[in-house]
């Protein structure tokens, strides 16, 4: 299927609001999905056989930057039957308080990989994915505060009296 006959699937299936938006000027075009919709749309995508797209490649959490206080997701999923490629993105606007994360729906119910991707996602960004079976940290130990790949991160000085930069 093309981009614009899986856009049309979708649209179909969901309802025009479940598509935000579009990104067509990359190497490889993009949906905007409606957060709260992400699950439901991956779950589609993987079961329509006219899709089936059948794995996660991988998911990258993203901060947009200190200014537009907005954080997203990226999915790559690929079909591997049809040699088909897809990505979708989701994002949200969030004041950056550490207190109050970023929030998408988990994936792992459609995607068993998406468990270590997003767990990643939560450790190095602080994105929060609802329902998700373990959600912990799984690079940096549990006591670290803070997220390093947010771009307004300040390195601790010391960790546990070991200087870290």
């Amino acid at each position: 299927m093309s981009f614009e006959e899986i856009k049309s699937l979708l649209v179909d299936k969901f309802g025009v609001g479940v598509i935000t938006g579009e990104e067509t000027g990359g190497l490889q075009p993009a949906l905007l999905i409606a957060p709260d919709r992400i699950a439901d749309v991956c779950l589609e995508l993987r079961n329509n056989p006219l899709t089936y797209f059948d794995f996660l490649s991988s998911i990258t959490g993203v901060d947009y930057g200190v200014e537009a206080n907005r954080f997203g997701v990226v999915y790559h999923l690929a079909s591997i039957p049809y040699q088909t490629q897809l990505t979708l993105k989701v994002s949200v606007e969030n004041t950056r308080d550490l207190n109050d994360l970023p929030t998408f729906p988990s994936i792992t119910s459609v995607y068993r990989t998406a468990d270590w991707h997003e767990r990643e996602t939560y450790d190095l960004l602080g994105i929060f994915f609802e329902n998700h079976p373990d959600l912990r940290r799984i690079l940096l130990p549990d006591d670290w505060e803070g997220f390093p790949l947010r771009k307004d991160y300040k390195a601790a000085e010391y960790y546990k009296g070991i200087k870290v930069d």
